[in-house]
């Protein structure tokens, strides 16, 4: 019984027979077929798939930022199916982002780049704030950085921004989409395992959607979506 407890605690997602189509009627076309998955903490799960297979739309899913159609999609043992625009805005709030396109704010600083995704946080003072985005610049390796535009930075740190950006509300779950596509070899790789350290230490779980094939090593799984159904890979 203990035990039990102890793995659904460590359950982040718990998908079961998720189904998804765009269009209707006779224009209806399923995209996601009867998609079984867990996320656990301390987990980095990697998706990989050819264009137009559903891992995108897997990712907007698990992220709350499209609506479940049907099937079973809990979050944190929450029910995302029938969930409202309210509902599902307080779970994004728990979620980490981390896209190919870093989509850093070329008009705000380093430091302000990061604390901005604690603004709508109002339980969050200004004073922890500032302690987190600075505990946050020196775990990236950043420390010396605040106060740079991203126009100054290079690929990798833009990138490491992006990480900062997305840990720093202390999320149980870190969704990234092609985070190391525009990275050479090793820059790509120092990400994976700087987002794994950091993701980690907070018992985050990790779902990395991605081609490149340098970065399947770093996953404790790998799993690949192709016409809408999941298959498992040694």
């Amino acid at each position: 019984m203990k035990s039990t407890c102890l793995k659904a605690q460590n359950l982040i997602v718990e998908i079961n027979n998720l189904n998804h189509y765009f269009g209707k009627k006779s224009l209806r076309k399923s995209i996601l077929l009867d998609i079984n998955l867990n996320l656990k903490a301390k987990e980095t799960v990697i998706l990989t798939g050819p264009s137009g297979s559903g891992k995108t739309t897997l990712l907007t899913l698990i992220g709350g930022l499209r609506s479940v159609q049907a099937g079973s999609l809990k979050f944190l043992g929450k029910q995302l199916l029938g969930a409202n625009q309210n509902q599902l805005v307080k779970i994004r709030r728990q979620i980490g982002y981390i896209f190919q396109g870093h989509n850093l704010l070329e008009f705000l600083t380093v430091r302000q780049n990061i604390q901005i995704s604690l603004e709508l946080d109002s339980t969050i003072s200004d004073r922890t704030a500032k302690i987190r985005v600075e505990k946050m610049l020196h775990a990236v390796k950043l420390g010396d950085y605040g106060d740079y535009y991203p126009q100054q930075l290079s690929g990798g740190q833009k990138q490491r921004v992006a990480i900062a950006r997305a840990l720093v509300g202390h999320p149980k779950l870190f969704l990234a989409d092609e985070p190391t596509a525009a990275l050479d070899s090793k820059t790509g790789k120092d990400v994976i395992r700087l987002l794994q350290q950091l993701a980690y230490q907070q018992g985050s779980a990790i779902l990395i959607v991605t081609h490149d094939q340098r970065i399947l090593g770093a996953g404790d799984r790998i799993i690949r979506i192709e016409d809408g159904r999941l298959y498992s890979r040694a």
